[in-house]
């Protein structure tokens, strides 16, 4: 190991060494994104501190900001910075921290947000379909591509991709959902779900609210579309 790397740990190590850093990355590694005002609540430090003790550990790259309307939230900067901090967890014997939404049930469950699914559903898809090898991140701005596979299951579910890619929006992004806190499926290929799940019953929209709600055809059909279940 060179001067160079050894410099690089002894910082790494001296950001994550930190209590109050420390208590940031650790509310993090569920994998949940958090405002800088939640993560100054978790470090026990002021507002103005956990700014700056927030900028000192993305300067070196362990968290990474994202941006969602007017609000920042703040998230681990990739699988494997989880990875060493489940070890360092894993050596001082304490538990992996979990993530508790206050969000109401009924809106947490699956909503809309602007023209686009959220919620637990649209963040289960979203993850189904990574997981699936359908969705490719691209460019700087972390903008999805359909791998072939992909395309070739959402045209058989009657998508019209060429359409979609001719409207002048992103064609398919992540969108940080606020109660989840993990991302669900933005974009033109977003809404176009979320018109496809209505026209098809999968979900129903509540008169009076964003919530949506998920019939028993709907959960089947989602099973055959997709292998899943809603809830």
């Amino acid at each position: 190991m060179d001067a160079h790397a050894d410099n690089y740990l002894a910082r790494i190590a001296g950001a994550i060494a930190e209590p109050a850093r420390a208590r940031m990355l650790c509310a993090l590694l569920d994998g949940h994104a958090r405002t800088s005002t939640e993560l100054s609540v978790v470090a026990e430090v002021s507002p103005s501190t956990a700014s700056a003790h927030l900028a000192r550990l993305k300067d070196e790259r362990l968290v990474d900001q994202v941006a969602q309307g007017k609000h920042r939230y703040y998230q681990l900067a990739g699988r494997d910075v989880a990875t060493a901090l489940e070890a360092l967890l894993v050596v001082a014997g304490l538990p992996r921290p979990t993530f508790t939404p206050n969000t109401p049930a009924r809106l947490r469950n699956a909503r809309t947000c602007y023209d686009h699914m959220a919620g637990t559903l649209a963040v289960r898809l979203h993850d189904h379909f990574a997981e699936q090898g359908w969705l490719a991140a691209e460019g700087e701005r972390g903008d999805y591509e359909l791998s072939a596979a992909g395309a070739v299951h959402f045209e058989q579910l009657g998508f019209d991709l060429p359409a979609m890619r001719k409207l002048r929006r992103r064609f398919a992004c992540p969108c940080l959902d606020w109660s989840e806190r993990k991302p669900h499926l933005g974009g033109a290929l977003g809404a176009a779900l979320l018109q496809h799940a209505l026209m098809k019953g999968w979900v129903e929209q509540d008169l009076d609210s964003r919530a949506l709600s998920v019939p028993p055809k709907g959960e089947q059909q989602l099973r055959k579309a997709f292998g899943i279940r809603p809830d």
